[in-house]
């Protein structure tokens, strides 16, 4: 992919797509659980001009991760994180495997709010927590006021 193909999308795109088909799609094909992006190589590629920073937003955007199931496990470089040496190493993550981690996401959401009636009845969380915290220790038997 060449500079003039960039045009035709935005930058951020052109360098999505990039990474994907050179990278990402050939690490699947190869059954890989690891692949790793160098923002150099990525820069070279494209032929950009001082676009590093663009580069480095681009592989490690959440847009680029969710599209192609991946999670950043390792990025190195220095630590300002912009240069062509930062090297992005992704775990593939099968689609089934993130439907599942959705799915146990919604179970734990359908979890909120499940106790509210009882603390209402007791007079509010905050009003139950603090009641709790007040008598934790018997009285008179709170372990800071031990005077030997």
């Amino acid at each position: 992919m060449r500079k003039s193909q960039l045009k035709s999308s935005t930058n951020s795109d052109g360098i999505r797509r990039h990474a994907y088909e050179k990278y990402v799609s050939a690490a699947r094909n190869r059954s890989d659980r690891t692949v790793s992006i160098n923002v150099g190589e990525v820069h070279r590629a494209l032929t950009l001009n001082n676009r590093v920073p663009l580069v480095c937003a681009a592989l490690g955007s959440k847009k680029f991760l969710a599209e192609h199931g991946l999670r950043i496990i390792e990025k190195t470089g220095p630590p300002s994180g912009q240069s062509t040496t930062v090297t992005f190493t992704y775990e593939l993550i099968d689609r089934e495997q993130k439907e599942s981690k959705d799915d146990r996401m919604e179970a734990w959401q359908k979890l909120r709010g499940i106790a509210k009636d009882i603390f209402t009845s007791l007079g509010g969380g905050e009003a139950y927590l603090r009641e709790e915290r007040a008598n934790f220790y018997a009285p008179g038997k709170d372990p800071l006021d031990y005077k030997p």
